[in-house]
């Protein structure tokens, strides 16, 4: 017994050592696979770490958890590789997810990002109040005139500002995850004026880049007439750097938008003080030139109604405070909190702006006009209109009425990320690209904005109205969904905030619907498209729920091997290499493999079939004549009727796909097959097989030398050659 068992171990070693030996000439032999050998730090140190290649691809993590290393998210192919480099260049490197955290904004960046619209509200607000005013002249009998009614009527928003940035602050410590009035109405009204209120948000978030940068170019156009001619794209040349600016992150915008901004508060603050010092010390003569259609005397209903008019008008300077409780989320810790005080510094600067900016118009006397805007005669007036302060400050304006569509691209996406995340956004908004930047949302943004500043020739007098209607249907939801927010929490001092949010409601739907009536009929493509988007969201809600049920599986569902068979049919042309490649990829799935010709030469076709049983004994050809030269469509039917689905028998078709070695090859093959593929989405029990082929070099999916060999050899890689070591 022990002679027997001792030959055996003598058989057993040796067999090691050849194995060893055989494991060393293949590494030997290929030079590729040999491990990097790492020595330690000491001279003279003999320990050595080996490492296979593929660590510079992964790390583990646990096991069977794998961690992709930079290396491993580089582009192959020189095509990629040239894009790589231009996205580089362009937006900067790919930031991992861990540096998500650095990508917040603190509390100075993110006042320049979230408040640039807000604050540049004042550039035009007073405009739209004194065009308003102006229809009823510009000197009467009453007291100032009519156009001095700007003043009281802008202290009047300035207190409503007050009324709506205390709500959407209380809505920032409510609802910290971001989105606005639709996390607030969706909690309390349900998902139906919640959709309603996202609608609203994102259209006024597009309308503000529109109509913010069309306000720029107008001020671009009064300190440069000879460029009114290309207002318009001047303003899309604009959205265009902004949207690059946004899709290299956030805090590349911020770094980019936040002096711009600074300084115009500066300039403007100055501006405020000095006329303020003219006006009230040195005076000036205040009275408004008088117009050739004034109105001398008006009923004292027609006045409220008038003053009415001027108030709604002028509401546009209140937009752009929702945005930082869309953002939320974009804030550093603690988000809440921060973005609770940069609100309620915003809208004391924005009130203060507002206010200001009307006290200069009615000290000067300006009235509106079409070649110079109220804030630029401000200037004017305060600088001098040739000062080299003059144009500094007409710069800056310019500068932040172009950053005010920042702040759509900072909230925009946010709020398409959390409309995705509740499915009622394609599931591709929600995305982060390399940058950490939602992509996708500041594309179809900038997209969705150039191409309104292009259908309104970049007029603002027509594109800031759409705006308000959008913005206040958001302000009344909100102020509305807070107060029965407070109905449902009464928290302590819940009866003051709920009576704030019921006053700034009813003011709100006030404005809401006096824009509406007198705006009309431009307000009224908001109203049209509002139930579309609304709609729209609807049906994809639908149709991701109708997807989950069908693919959801029950609980303790448990899955045993399936009991059903293949059967493989394989469409051919001719037979050649790669004809004979996706037959033996077919015998590998199944036995019952059979190949179908679609010609319209039968001759041709039965001298193929004898070549065809020559080369491959064992699988049938079946000819099918097409005498109409139709290819995809008389498949289609030979497998309906010859090859019908049955629930125990899954039918494999295996397409042949020819590789071309240059993207732009692309167009010159794999037509047919591209048909079959997608006309064979959706067949029942049908499984779609692609077989590469093409010139070895170029490394087709399946090797033709493996499946297709007189020795009957594998070709297979071997599963230890492809794992990643462990670090």
């Amino acid at each position: 017994m022990a002679d027997q068992q001792r030959p055996a171990g003598g058989d057993s070693g040796r067999s090691e050592q050849q194995s060893q030996r055989q494991r060393e000439a293949a590494s030997r032999a290929s030079p590729a696979r040999q491990p990097s050998q790492l020595r330690g730090r000491k001279l003279g140190d003999r320990r050595v770490r080996v490492e296979r290649p593929q660590a510079e691809y992964f790390r583990y993590a646990a096991k069977d958890t794998l961690v992709a290393r930079p290396k491993a998210h580089e582009e192959k192919r020189p095509l990629g590789r040239g894009l790589a480099f231009g996205r580089r260049i362009l937006f900067g490197r790919p930031l991992a997810s861990a540096e998500e955290a650095d990508e917040r904004l603190p509390k100075k960046k993110a006042l320049a990002i979230f408040s640039s619209d807000a604050i540049s509200s004042s550039a035009y607000a007073t405009e739209e109040i004194l065009r308003a005013l102006v229809v009823a002249g510009a000197s009467a009998s009453v007291g100032f005139g009519y156009l001095g009614l700007s003043l009281p009527v802008s202290i009047g928003l300035a207190v409503l500002l007050g009324v709506v940035a205390l709500s959407y602050r209380m809505i920032v410590v409510a609802y910290p995850t971001g989105g606005g009035s639709y996390s607030v109405s969706k909690a309390t009204f349900g998902r139906m004026p919640s959709l309603v209120a996202a609608s609203a948000l994102l259209i006024g978030y597009v309308l503000t880049v529109a109509g913010s940068v069309s306000s720029a170019a107008d001020q671009i156009a009064s300190a440069l007439p000879a460029l009114a001619p290309w207002k318009t794209w001047i303003a899309v040349g604009a959205v265009l750097l902004i949207t690059l600016g946004n899709l290299r992150g956030l805090r590349e915008a911020g770094n980019i938008f936040a002096i711009p901004t600074y300084l115009f508060l500066g300039m403007a603050l100055l501006m405020i003080g000095l006329g303020a010092y003219q006006i009230i010390v040195q005076g000036v003569d205040a009275s408004y030139p008088v117009l050739a259609d004034a109105t001398v005397d008006m009923s004292s209903l027609a006045l409220v109604l008038l003053a009415v008019r001027a108030f709604s008008a002028g509401a546009v300077g209140l937009t752009g405070t929702e945005a930082i409780a869309t953002g939320v989320p974009a804030f550093k810790p603690p988000e809440a909190r921060n973005a609770a005080t940069t609100l309620a510094v915003m809208s004391i600067i924005l009130g203060t702006l507002f206010v200001g900016i009307t006290f200069l118009a009615n000290g000067y006397g300006l009235i509106p006009n079409d070649e110079v805007t109220i804030i630029a005669q401000s200037a004017q007036a305060v600088y001098g209109d040739a000062s080299i302060a003059f144009f500094l400050f007409l710069t800056f304006t310019t500068l932040i009425l172009i950053l005010a569509a920042n702040t759509s691209f900072a909230a925009f996406p946010v709020l398409a990320a959390v409309l995705a995340g509740d499915r009622f956004f394609p599931r591709a908004f929600s995305f982060r690209g390399e940058r950490l930047a939602y992509t996708l949302g500041i594309v179809v943004l900038g997209v969705m904005a150039s191409i309104l500043i292009v259908i309104f020739s970049g007029q603002t007098t027509a594109l800031i109205p759409l705006y308000a209607v959008a913005i206040f249907t958001d302000f009344t939801i909100s102020q509305s969904g807070m107060v029965l927010h407070w109905l449902r929490n009464k928290s302590p001092g819940w009866p003051f905030r709920l009576a704030i949010n019921a006053i700034g409601a009813v003011i709100t739907g006030i404005i809401l619907v006096s824009v509406t009536i007198s705006k009309a009929p431009e307000s009224l493509l908001v109203v049209v498209v509002l139930p579309v988007q609304v709609a729209s969201m609807w049906f994809i809600r639908r149709e991701y729920d109708t997807v989950e049920t069908d693919l959801v599986i029950e609980e303790d569902q448990v899955f045993d091997a399936p009991h059903k068979r293949n059967r493989v049919i394989i469409p051919i042309m001719n037979l050649s290499r790669a004809s004979v490649q996706s037959v033996q990829f077919g015998r590998s799935l199944s036995e019952d493999v059979k190949a179908v010709l679609i010609t319209s030469d039968l001759e041709e076709g039965e001298t193929l079939r004898a070549e065809w049983e020559k080369t491959l004994p064992g699988v049938p050809l079946v000819i099918v004549e097409t005498p109409y030269r139709s290819l995809v469509v008389p498949f289609l039917h030979y497998l309906d009727v010859m090859a019908p689905s049955e629930q125990d028998v899954i039918t494999i078709v295996v397409l042949p796909e020819y590789v071309p070695r240059h993207f732009w090859d692309r167009i010159l093959y794999n037509q047919t097959a591209d048909q079959l593929k997608s006309a064979l989405v959706g067949r029942p029990e049908t499984v779609v097989a692609d077989v590469p082929y093409g010139s070895e070099h170029r490394h087709a999916g399946i090797s033709f030398r493996g499946l297709w060999s007189r020795n009957g050899g594998d070709g297979a890689a071997r599963p230890e050659e492809a794992a990643p070591t462990r670090e």
